[in-house]
């Protein structure tokens, strides 16, 4: 993207802020935002460069035990159906994503995610795949929402696309 994706104003508000707010029209009582975000109480990576799960990594610690969600701030159409969604599929499996979409991701976290996320860690510390976390618990892949709920913007001209 070349700028702080986060930070991208979509509607008078940034990507970070909607995420959040998707959470919380979901039913999320606590929001842990990952990275140096001084402003949402950010949690700083334990491990720089090393993506999302490095991320997750370094949130887990202030995680309690139970089913949680993953949302990257780069999915503007994200909506609260679609979370719930994805956290239904976890009467079926540990954690679970939509098929060819990594993220959003939800899981139950428990000891058994904790040990899977230090191994996952340990073993690929330059950027340990989400994939490698997922299949490392057994999660699932359910179908896909319409296609434009998880559009990401991941370049300025998809950001620009997006926002006109």
């Amino acid at each position: 993207m070349g700028r702080d994706k986060a930070m991208l104003v979509v509607d008078g508000c940034t990507l970070l802020d909607r995420a959040i707010a998707v959470l919380r029209d979901a039913g999320a009582t606590t929001v842990l935002v990952s990275g140096d975000r001084p402003l949402h109480g950010g949690i700083g990576d334990r491990v720089p460069f090393a993506g999302p799960v490095g991320g997750i990594a370094s949130v887990l610690p202030e995680v309690a035990d139970g089913a949680t969600v993953v949302v990257p701030v780069d999915l503007p159409d994200l909506d609260v159906a679609t979370l719930v969604q994805l956290l239904g599929a976890l009467e079926q499996a540990p954690a679970a994503c939509f098929e060819g979409h990594p993220l959003p991701w939800a899981a139950r976290v428990d000891q058994n995610l904790r040990v899977a996320i230090e191994r996952v860690m340990q073993e690929m510390p330059g950027g340990p795949a989400m994939r490698a976390l997922h299949g490392a618990i057994r999660g699932i892949e359910i179908p896909p929402p319409a296609p434009h709920v998880l559009r990401n913007l991941n370049t300025p001209a998809d950001f620009e696309d997006f926002s006109r």
